[in-house]
């Protein structure tokens, strides 16, 4: 098992690719504050530029860089929705909760881009996120998620045949597809590194290798690490699902899991394009889904499965170019540059968890593989919920948070043996 290095990012394409970025002092000596976000992601940057334009002083306390999680490793798909859908959440908690959750379901997506323009972010953002069908039974799913989706407003998806597919990705592998010109990809170390700097020029403060050893609850909440302490009327709680053991009663309701990732050399331009002519990012339809897009300098950025924790780079190799050359067989033997592993936060009922601790402490986590457009939606509502706007953030509030069963000693097994039951169930195709 490959152990990371807290002080450097992820040896990844996206960080030999990152645009510039100072490194950060730890936190020294005690500091005063309005807020206080733990963790340096999109979930903790994303609400931090929100409360800086908002006027309040803000300290960001990281315990390694800037995006060196799940937001600085992803796949740099925006993908709208939550990891389960409208429908779901209707059939499970009521008509209201979907209308009140169906009605920010796309809103993640404008955030970036807002942002982006807003500040002038370089993180080659590219429009079109394609969900790509194996089976007739996965693209009828698809034709009801068009339906479902423009029942909540969206106007920019369709529907693509088998004959249109050529002009979608150059495979063999799927009968057809659904197009989200919403959606869309981008860098992601980049996105969050841009509003990181957004951020600090609006008097934000940022400190890196600064893990959180305590958080004590209060009428002034006290955020404390090995060198310093933060008090500050509110607390925001941003490590998803690298936050560890600092709050127990968070981190037995979510589970650590991982995706691998690889990306190519870089390709002739010619065979690039061919690959992907709509230069759109594509998902597969599988539980243990797989997704790929090109890259800015035309590498194919591919990435797939669920494991627990970081792995080897040979052994990332090893699981994802089977994968890569069944989608494109005229990559056989590509030589792979980049192979990275990151973990990301799972619940149980696939939703994300947002709610309070006593009074002023606040907490976001649990995307389950949605977290680029997630994340953002997040930090608006958490900046709302402190500045006194409750009701949208007590829409995700209410939802209920289950534990997983059988606590931490089971929940790697029950990972393991949940991802064995869904590749089987994508093998026969049911």
């Amino acid at each position: 098992m490959h152990k990371e290095d807290f002080s450097r990012h992820a040896p990844s394409y996206y960080a030999a690719s990152a645009n510039p970025s100072p490194e950060r002092p730890a936190l020294a000596g005690k500091v005063r504050a309005d807020v206080c976000v733990i963790g340096a992601g999109f979930t903790g940057i994303s609400t931090a530029l929100h409360l800086a334009e908002a006027g309040y002083k803000v300290v960001v306390l990281e315990a390694a860089r800037v995006g060196w999680g799940a937001s600085g490793r992803n796949g740099g798909q925006i993908v709208n929705s939550y990891s389960r859908d409208i429908d779901v959440i209707e059939a499970r908690h009521g008509k209201e909760a979907a209308a009140r959750l169906g009605a920010m379901a796309f809103e993640g997506g404008r955030i970036i881009r807002e942002r982006i323009a807003r500040y002038g972010i370089q993180c080659d953002l590219k429009d079109g996120n394609v969900f790509a069908a194996f089976t007739q039974k996965q693209l009828d799913e698809l034709s009801a998620k068009k339906a479902l989706w423009e029942r909540y407003g969206h106007t920019g998806i369709r529907m693509v045949d088998k004959a249109g597919m050529r002009g979608i990705v150059d495979s063999d592998a799927y009968c057809g597809a659904l197009l989200d010109t919403w959606g869309g990809h981008l860098h992601p170390l980049n996105l969050v590194l841009g509003e990181a700097a957004a951020f600090e020029s609006l008097g934000g403060v940022i400190c890196e290798t600064s893990p959180v050893t305590a958080l004590v609850e209060g009428e002034k909440v006290r955020v404390r690490t090995a060198h310093g302490e933060v008090e500050a009327d509110f607390a925001v709680v941003a490590g998803n699902a690298y936050l560890g053991n600092l709050i127990p009663r968070l981190a037995e309701k979510t589970l650590p899991c991982g995706t691998q990732v690889v990306t190519t050399a870089p390709l002739d331009p010619a065979l690039a394009r061919s690959l992907l002519p709509g230069d759109n990012c594509v998902e597969d339809c599988n539980f243990l889904l797989d997704y790929y897009r090109l890259t800015a300098d035309n590498r194919l950025l591919y990435g797939g499965g669920t494991v627990y924790g970081a792995r080897d780079p040979g052994e990332i190799e090893s699981l994802i170019r089977p994968k890569l050359e069944k989608t494109f067989p005229q990559l056989a033997g590509v030589k792979i540059d980049y192979t990275w592993t990151g973990n990301f936060s799972l619940t149980l009922s696939r939703l994300p968890q947002a709610g309070r601790i006593g009074r002023n402490v606040y907490y976001s986590q649990g995307c389950s593989g949605h977290g680029v457009t997630y994340t953002h939606l997040a930090g608006r509502l958490l900046s709302e919920a402190i500045r006194g706007q409750n009701e949208r953030f007590d829409a995700f509030a209410a939802l209920p948070h289950y534990p997983f069963p059988g606590g931490r000693l089971l929940r790697v097994p029950m990972l393991t043996l949940g991802a064995w039951w869904y590749g089987v169930r994508d093998k026969v195709g049911v």
